[in-house]
């Protein structure tokens, strides 16, 4: 925009007869995040109030709309880490934010003009939390939820791309094959869905009974028996997958050697619910020794964690923005597997996901992802990136690293790589010692050994934990992890011992005697539990140790309420 455009701008601005919702007046005002909170809340009410465009306005008064000039400059402006404010701007607000800082040189005094553009595909974010205007005052979208509601629906997100009818397409038109897998899977959904055991059994010849119309309507993959969007992409024939033109229904998997360069690649069409089980078998999960503590004694482990594996595949499926026409790709590289899809990542952010544990209001294919919970492809909405952090963290791997609105050929894209290598050995140690951590104080760590920004409050929490060293930007993970880990015998202590070790103490225990009291069952464990549990902890991880496994059948408790005792094996219903 040229200087006389800007000039005029302003002055229309300078004429309105009070601060709208669109526009906001600063003198010399230059807190970074809150340039942040204004671009998320101006630019989601520009979108509200269907404003081509919001504005920023730094040098004039707002109560007097007199130019008085500013020191402000936002190109030499640094965000937090001394990063340029531009950049990190856009790296604090999701989705990408299409904004611009203009200078005004004004007979007053300078201004500086920031333009921000309405969001297109989903409420803009600043660090996880969307913001709105009301009247002039900065407020959290979450706590107005009459407004979000309607910015999701001026925004579009209520069109299901994927529930839509293909009038031409019919039963005829899917996988023979996929629907018999369908069938399985289904049938599986339905019984882990039902408690009553006896009900197990019907449930299965049931659905082995069912047509295909009515299978697949009960799986909500079809309406009414008429094929949708997503049936053609879970279960239709690949010579079908015209009806999706032009949109190219393809998942690629390319294999890349340490340099990068491509070694082998294969594409698989339609039906996805056999195709990602192509994919899968083509990745090269080797196994590998597991060294973390630098003893002579390695543990042998799959590279990567095959429940992880699927489940990234599966969500670059439920949330491919197909309306983009591009594919989604899996590519493998020798430390690490990078899948990417594309569309704009709706939830605010991944920080967002793993503290809500619950999904948020909008998904893009929310029919898509109904079919595919009933097949069993995904986890319920809202658990699936959750479990595959704690998967890591488990294995004491690298956290799944996200790159939210990278851009292909100008196009948004989602990406997910999975390390398939201990990248710092401190970081494992940290998280073998030290069991207590939350999942959002690992995150950080990950970030460090990954020498990635953090922010002056983030660096503090770690430091008071005594788990980093070092001043910002270069942070490293404390010597003092040495001094924890000690040798072989007590930090094998330390760690504890795996989950599956103690069940197998518990049923060899109740096979050999018959029953435990759960004074027994105390003795037998509490001594073999890590050091780092004190007594209370070492008691409540028993606890839910035998809980966990009379949910999954292994034993079952009798007798009063006050002196019960364990057996093998799941309860016997009782009788009606």
């Amino acid at each position: 925009m040229d200087q006389p455009a800007l000039l005029d701008t302003l002055n229309r601005l300078l004429a309105q007869s009070r601060e709208s919702g669109c526009v906001e007046f600063k003198s010399n005002w230059d807190h970074a995040p809150d340039i942040g909170q204004y671009i998320s809340a101006l630019g989601n009410t520009a979108a509200l109030e269907g404003c081509d465009r919001a504005w920023v306005v730094w040098g004039v008064d707002d109560k007097t709309r007199t130019v008085k000039g500013t020191q402000f400059n936002p190109f030499t402006a640094k965000g937090e880490g001394n990063q340029p404010l531009t950049v990190w701007l856009t790296q604090k607000i999701t989705p990408r934010p299409d904004f611009q800082f203009y200078e005004i040189d004004c007979p007053d005094g300078r201004v500086v003009m920031l333009e921000i553009y309405p969001p297109r595909s989903a409420p803009l974010a600043f660090e996880g939390v969307r913001y709105v205007r009301i009247d002039s005052n900065k407020v959290s979208l979450a706590k107005h939820a009459d407004k979000e509601a309607r910015l999701w629906s001026v925004l579009g997100q209520k069109e299901d791309w994927s529930g839509e009818l293909v009038p031409d397409a019919t039963l005829d038109d899917l996988n023979p094959e996929a629907i018999e897998m369908a069938r399985k899977r289904f049938a599986e959904y339905l019984i882990k869905s039902e408690p009553d055991t006896s009900r197990h059994e019907q449930i299965r010849q049931d659905a082995a009974l069912w047509d295909p119309a009515t299978l697949l309507n009960k799986a909500r993959i079809t309406k009414q028996g008429r094929v949708t969007r997503s049936a053609l992409l879970l279960l239709g024939r690949d010579e079908a997958a015209h009806f999706l033109a032009p949109m190219d229904a393809k998942i690629s998997w390319v294999l890349r050697d340490s340099d990068s360069r491509v070694v082998s690649s294969q594409h698989f069409g339609v039906p996805f619910l056999l195709s990602t089980g192509k994919v899968f078998a083509h990745i090269r999960n080797v196994t590998i020794e597991h060294m973390p503590d630098g003893t002579l004694f390695p543990t042998a482990i799959p590279q990567y964690d095959v429940w992880v594996i699927r489940e990234a595949l599966h969500n670059c499926v439920a949330h491919q923005d197909y309306r983009l026409g591009g594919k989604i790709n899996v590519v493998e590289s020798p430390d690490r597997l990078v899948f990417s899809n594309l569309g704009q990542f709706i939830p605010p952010s991944v920080e967002w996901m793993l503290e809500h544990q619950s999904p948020p209001e909008h998904y893009r294919n929310q029919w898509l992802i109904d079919g595919m919970i009933r097949l069993r492809m995904i986890d319920q909405v809202g658990s699936g990136i959750r479990r595959m952090f704690e998967t890591q963290r488990e294995r004491f791997f690298p956290l799944p690293d996200y790159t939210i609105d990278a851009f292909d050929a100008g196009l948004p894209r989602v990406e997910l790589a999975i390390a398939g290598q201990i990248l710092d050995i401190k970081y494992t140690q940290v998280l073998m010692k030290r069991s207590d951590l939350d999942l959002r104080q690992v995150l950080l760590l990950d970030r460090v050994q990954k020498h990635r920004h953090l922010s002056k409050e983030e660096a503090q929490e770690l430091k008071s934990l005594k788990l980093i060293e070092g001043r910002a930007p270069n942070y490293f993970i404390s010597a003092k992890v040495a001094e924890w880990t000690g040798q072989m015998a007590s930090y094998i202590h330390n760690r504890g011992l795996d989950d599956g070790y103690y069940r197998k103490l518990v049923t060899d225990y109740l096979d050999k005697y018959g029953q435990a009291t759960r004074k027994d069952v105390d003795e037998l464990l509490l001594s073999k539990m890590p050091d780092v549990l004190d007594a209370a902890q070492k008691v409540h991880k028993v606890r839910n140790l035998l809980q966990a496994m009379r949910r999954e059948g292994m034993i079952h408790r009798e007798g009063p309420k006050a002196t019960p005792v364990w057996r093998v094996g799941p309860a016997k219903p009782t009788s009606a």
